[in-house]
């Protein structure tokens, strides 16, 4: 009787040691998905101030060609 009930007993265990292993994962992908959400919108942020240097540079050269010519 001792040896299926410290089967039983490890097999809760183990269910226990896999159930906190999966709770800690899943709030390690949500720190994740938190940090990526965060560097896109940099990401988005940096291309949109891009290219409004990249226009105000196009637009003050174009200005620059119609002073020499």
């Amino acid at each position: 009787m001792l040896w299926p009930m410290l089967a039983i007993a490890l097999g809760f265990l183990g269910i226990a040691v896999l159930s906190v292993l999966a709770l800690r994962v899943f709030l390690e992908v949500r720190r994740l998905s938190r940090q990526v959400a965060v560097a896109s919108r940099r990401i988005t942020e940096a291309s949109g101030d891009l290219e409004r240097a990249a226009t105000d540079l196009a637009g003050a050269a174009r200005r620059e060609g119609a002073l020499r010519t």
